[in-house]
């Protein structure tokens, strides 16, 4: 294939990216405040991100397996079509909302979480098998940095979005939104030309569970790979303040749905700045020294946050964790793409899933329960302390990451 007909693919594989994260955005805002609304209960914020970490978490590592055997470009599609039978799941649901009681409201949100979080185990894997087949090793980084980019700029607008469509056009509309947006992605992936098969085999023959469990042996047994993905799964775990901002905006600020949807799109923004600037000047050379900065960054800003009872003040503070964000997210993401063998990148991927994405839900439960029994602000400065803390010990604990050069990465 061309160059040219390779970066038209790889722009249509953005676009998919793109509109697939604007709907996920979009819904995940609007079901948030949505169910708080319904429940007035802090931990049922915890349970809804649960519901959609349990079956990514469960899912993962055979999700990997599917990818290393499977063309990638299919399995992504069918990432966008389970997030379409989520999306139809509340659309049902909004539509005939007059008609349903508030406990089968909160089952409709709860099931939909189900199916979004099934569809996004694959995800990941699918999206680190493609990337690596249209873009060369040495722009691996900043074609890393143009997906963050366009993803960022999608939780940027996605949660303003969701939050000022439904502030103004009602909860029908928002759905509808959602849905249509998903169908554009889809359409985007059928669009790409390029015939990417399926990893080639090694020769070995093994049982599955053996081959699920490959990945996992590698990741554990890399010297950079377990810390860097230790590191952020533990700040995000305890890090994140995206299941209690409907509490923020709502009680502490009092900015309503369309201040919540500010505020969810704030860290995005200063990811999505980042993130352009990522694209033209790529980290190689002390690499390990820019992650562990950037995630101590991260913590400082969302211990900012937390305390902070002025809504600009969270905004910045917010928008400066999205700027440390951007810098751990395309590190992590590079190191693990060079680090992995082409014939276990699926596998290798969907660990890595396991420590970053699902820890998002985790993280959600984690505080909503703290929430529900610490309180709101106290909740949250304690998963920031906990993110200092880590980093400070990760720092000291792991010289190969400390010490961590991208020209250096390879499989081991």
């Amino acid at each position: 294939m061309q160059p040219s007909s390779a970066l038209s693919d790889f722009k249509k594989l953005i676009s998919a990216r793109f509109l697939f994260t604007l709907a996920v955005q979009m819904q995940a805002v609007v079901v948030g405040w949505r169910i708080y609304e319904l429940t007035q209960d802090p931990l049922s914020l915890g349970f809804i991100g649960l519901a959609e970490a349990i079956p990514a978490l469960g899912l993962a590592l055979y999700a990997g397996y599917i990818v290393d055997r499977s063309r990638p470009i299919k399995v992504y599609r069918w990432v966008l079509e389970g997030s379409l039978i989520s999306a139809g799941i509340l659309l049902i649901a909004g539509f005939y909302g007059a008609r349903l009681s508030d406990h089968w409201q909160i089952v409709a949100l709860y099931l939909s979480s189900i199916f979004s979080g099934a569809a996004r185990a694959f995800s990941q894997p699918s999206m680190y098998a493609i990337l690596p087949k249209m873009t060369k090793r040495e722009g691996l980084s900043k074609a890393l940095a143009w997906m963050s980019t366009a993803m960022q700029t999608a939780r940027v607008s996605g949660p303003a979005l969701g939050g000022l469509i439904f502030g103004f056009l009602g909860l029908e509309v928002a759905y509808s939104v959602i849905f249509v947006l998903l169908i554009g992605a889809l359409l985007a992936t059928y669009k790409i030309q390029m015939q990417i098969e399926a990893p080639a085999s090694t020769g070995e023959s093994r049982a599955m569970m053996e081959e699920l469990k490959s990945g996992v042996r590698f990741v554990f047994g890399h010297p950079i790979l377990l810390p860097a993905l230790s590191l952020d799964m533990i700040s995000v775990l305890f890090g994140g303040v995206t299941a209690l901002m409907p509490i923020y905006a709502k009680e502490i600020l009092a900015v309503g749905p369309r201040g919540l949807g500010i505020l969810r799109a704030a860290p995005a923004v200063g990811a999505m700045v980042m993130g352009f600037i990522l694209t033209r000047v790529a980290i190689r050379k002390n690499a390990g020294k820019y992650l562990l900065t950037a995630v101590f960054g991260f913590g400082l800003s969302i211990l900012v946050f937390a305390v902070s009872k002025n809504f600009y003040l969270s905004l910045f503070a917010l928008g400066f964790s999205g700027i440390f964000d951007s810098v751990s997210v395309v590190v992590r993401s590079t190191a693990v793409q060079l680090a992995s063998p082409d014939h276990m990148r699926g596998r290798i991927s969907s660990v890595n899933s396991m420590f970053i994405g699902s820890s998002n839900e985790v993280g959600e439960f984690e505080s909503g329960v703290a929430a529900k029994f610490l309180g709101t602000v106290p909740a949250a400065c304690f998963g920031a302390v906990m993110c200092l803390v880590t980093v400070s010990v990760i720092a000291w604990r792991s010289p190969a990451l400390r010490n961590m050069d991208m020209d250096k990465v390879t499989p081991y």
